[in-house]
């Protein structure tokens, strides 16, 4: 059983999907594959010449809605590699009583790489969505996650009509040590009890940090052993040419550090830096999409992946 497994199946699961990749000649296959419910998964597809699969998720039903339970866990064994996505948009719709709920667990072997990369998050009116994720990855190992939060449709126009959206993402290596614990929670009317769109983007905080005008929240973090300082420089300079050119969009980059554990307190020459995480606001899906794609290309020549990924979905 791959590391990504869950060790049992709840029968109050709505779907779950867990793979396992390893490397196979010239390409990369999955080696092994659970499903449950409403997940599955399309046929691999290899859209360059590095062997590296797509992996494309699929929930059947089209949406969540209230008191869903997804899981989702892939493993990538040494030395192999795999994409991951999502067929469409994840679109969270009202949600009275429970919460939406997904899990996501990704191990991530030595010289292995894992990109997670999915359509964004649509959150609609009163929507009330959790996602968990927790990733392992060995020293190394590459990894890239990226995230796109939208406000859905509303009946009056208004934006983050959602209840909550809470992302947590704990990034941490085999030994159990911390590289990242990232937490995004965004409710709706949760400073002062007004409305978010009553702020603008000269006046006070609120959750979102500047609202008005930026409805799209996107978010990357990678570890990886290419991720020194240049790279941060270089991911810095991307975001100073998409604040110039994209009216009312903010982003932000800095470096994970390597967690101080025995391990490193073993091997000196292990480097200071183990990856780096970007937050981006902007005016739209598409801007931000196209930011994150630069940004995951840059940090894909520092590995040896030349190519910028082309999902070819619309």
């Amino acid at each position: 059983m791959s590391r990504a497994d869950p060790l049992s199946v709840s029968a109050s699961l709505t779907g779950g999907l867990w793979l396992g990749v390893q490397r196979h000649g010239e390409r990369n296959v999955v080696a092994s594959q659970r499903h449950h419910g409403g997940l599955r998964l399309l046929r691999p597809l290899y859209l360059d010449s590095s062997g590296q699969p797509c992996l494309t998720v699929v929930n059947p039903g089209g949406g969540y809605v209230g008191g869903d339970r997804y899981e989702l866990g892939v493993s990538v064994g040494e030395s192999s590699s795999a994409l991951v996505t999502t067929q469409s948009a994840t679109k969270v719709y009202r949600t009275p009583g429970q919460p939406v709920e997904q899990k996501q667990r990704f191990v991530v072997e030595p010289d292995a790489v894992l990109e997670v990369v999915p359509d964004p998050l649509i959150a609609y009116r009163d929507a009330d969505y959790v996602q968990r994720t927790r990733a392992t990855v060995a020293r190394g190992g590459r990894l890239v996650m990226t995230d796109i939060v939208t406000p859905g449709w509303a009946p009056d126009g208004s934006l983050y009509q959602w209840k909550s959206v809470l992302l947590k993402t704990v990034i941490g290596r085999p030994t159990g040590a911390l590289i990242a614990w990232d937490t995004v929670h965004m409710a709706h009317g949760a400073y002062r009890g007004e409305s978010l769109t009553n702020f603008s983007v000269s006046g006070d905080l609120d959750p979102h940090g500047f609202a008005a005008e930026r409805t799209h929240l996107g978010t990357l973090l990678a570890v990886a052993p290419e991720l020194d300082a240049d790279a941060v420089e270089e991911v810095h300079d991307l975001l100073v040419e998409y604040e110039a050119t994209v009216p009312g969009s903010r982003g932000g980059v800095t470096p994970l550090a390597e967690p101080r554990d025995s391990a490193v307190a073993a091997h000196p020459q292990v480097r200071e830096t183990a990856g780096l995480a970007v937050r981006l606001m902007g005016p739209g899906t598409g801007p931000l999409h196209e930011l994150l794609l630069d940004i995951h290309a840059a940090l894909r020549r520092r590995w040896g992946h030349k190519t910028r990924l082309n999902l070819r979905k619309y």
